[in-house]
């Protein structure tokens, strides 16, 4: 038991520090800045940030939120996002790894996951998604191909252009309804997940999406004509579409028939 728990305690603590370096991912690469060369440093006074600063979520909270050398206090997504990486990490690993049986399936969803958190905070700051985000997820994609037996080649490629394809006809016919980045993306994840989990997730990602656009004209804080990002909806939907997905399908078909 002992064992278990301390085992799970280094998966989790190894999701963090992955999902800490996507931060620094999300948040030089729009930038222009290397995600690979430089030292962290506090966005307030400059200050090099030095490892016992870096500690993914218990640097935070000993500091508790403040940068130790200029007193400022830190915004916490950073730490929430490590705790997510954290979280999804133990999820993987005990979901797919120690009761799925497929380990290599556990590391490929997990890196999915990743990729998604950084398209996530990418398009919150910047309102675009980066192509290298979408090319990833194709290298995950042809990796599954080889170590996902479960989802053929037929149904992947079907999974490409099945939501892809409707959303570029859409922004074709409604400027702005959809962006590029938003398309490639759903592309790329239709080639790794499969035409059945990528249209439930778009589904999900329509109700996420469509609820806050709702929230937002509603509190008046945006009007009809202006955008929101709509990238952390369809990342959102996709992760919602791994949980559940199967079993909202048997639901509906169970009602069907």
């Amino acid at each position: 038991m002992i064992c278990e728990a301390a085992l799970v305690f280094l998966i989790f603590c190894f999701g963090a520090c992955v999902f800490s370096f996507l931060n620094v991912v999300a948040y030089r690469v729009p930038k222009g800045m290397s995600f690979v060369k430089g030292r962290s440093i506090c966005p307030s006074c400059g200050h090099v940030l030095k490892g016992r600063d870096l500690v993914p979520v218990l640097s935070y909270l000993f500091l508790r939120g403040k940068c130790r050398y200029c007193g400022d206090k830190i915004g916490g997504r950073d730490t929430l996002t490590e705790i997510f990486g954290g979280a999804a990490a133990v999820f993987c690993a005990v979901h797919y790894g120690y009761d799925g049986g497929s380990y290599v399936k556990a590391i490929l969803i997990f890196c999915f996951t990743g990729i998604l958190m950084v398209v996530t905070l990418m398009d919150i700051d910047t309102m675009e998604i980066a192509d290298g985000c979408s090319i990833a997820i194709v290298v995950l994609a042809v990796a599954g191909m080889v170590l996902m037996r479960d989802i053929t080649i037929v149904q992947r490629l079907i999974g490409m252009v099945c939501v892809s394809v409707p959303m570029l006809l859409l922004a074709v016919a409604i400027p702005g309804a959809f962006g590029g980045g938003d398309i490639k993306l759903m592309a790329a994840a239709g080639l790794f997940l499969g035409w059945r989990t990528i249209l439930i997730s778009m589904v999900f990602g329509i109700l996420f999406g469509g609820g806050y656009g709702i929230y937002l004209l509603t509190s008046k804080k945006k009007g009809r004509k202006d955008q929101f990002a709509f990238g952390p909806f369809l990342c959102a939907g996709m992760i919602a579409g791994l949980l559940w997905g199967n079993q909202v399908i048997a639901w509906y078909f169970g009602l069907l028939f």
